[in-house]
């Protein structure tokens, strides 16, 4: 049995205001139903320890938790190894109820952004206001990353996590490489905190 690799094998940038790596394969279910249902809830809960997010949130907690991506599709995020096994629950617990469940792992790509200038870095490629008071940690913006749909989210003040489909992984990291060359800062954010 092969391992899985990600899309860029583990890619870094690491010369210009902000580190970005192409992270190992992560495992991802994109579930669409009604997300007040028990039967959704309960066995999210269950599988991920985290409650449900509000609206533009994500609870995410060691590796495992949920994103709201709209108002009646999540995405979880757990470990590679357990997409089968989350599946299988998320499956038994929906029935025959109106929803879905499925595996996107492989269809997607993960990067890890870190510095003190990544919310410029995000801010030069998609229209989202990336200020602290209106971005901080916990929070996650589906939209588009110049051509491309991506999603991304702060987990703290100096780091995020940004997502978007597996074709277009070399074409987002040249992006955010070049959206964090060297002396490429524009302090914005920095500004607003003085």
């Amino acid at each position: 049995m092969s391992e899985p690799i990600s899309a860029l094998n583990g890619t870094v940038y690491n010369q210009g205001i902000a580190e970005i790596v192409a992270l190992d394969p992560v495992g991802m279910i994109s579930i669409r139903g009604d997300l007040t249902a028990g039967y959704l809830k309960k066995p999210l809960k269950k599988i991920t320890k985290v409650d449900m997010p509000d609206m533009r949130s994500i609870n995410l907690t060691l590796g495992k938790g949920i994103a709201w991506m709209s108002p009646d599709e999540l995405l979880l995020i757990c470990p590679y190894t357990d997409v089968a096994s989350n599946l299988e629950t998320l499956h038994k617990a929906i029935g025959s109820n109106h929803a879905l469940a499925v595996n996107v792992s492989d269809a997607r790509a993960v990067f890890r952004l870190s510095g003190k200038h990544i919310r410029e870095v995000l801010a030069k490629l998609a229209p989202v206001d990336t200020s602290p008071d209106a971005f901080a940690p916990g929070t996650i913006r589906r939209t588009r990353l110049a051509q491309v749909p991506a999603a991304f989210w702060m987990v703290d003040d100096q780091t995020a996590e940004l997502v978007c489909f597996r074709s277009v992984a070399q074409y987002v990291f040249d992006l955010l490489k070049t959206a964090a060359q060297p002396g490429s800062e524009v302090n914005y954010h920095r500004r607003q905190e003085v």
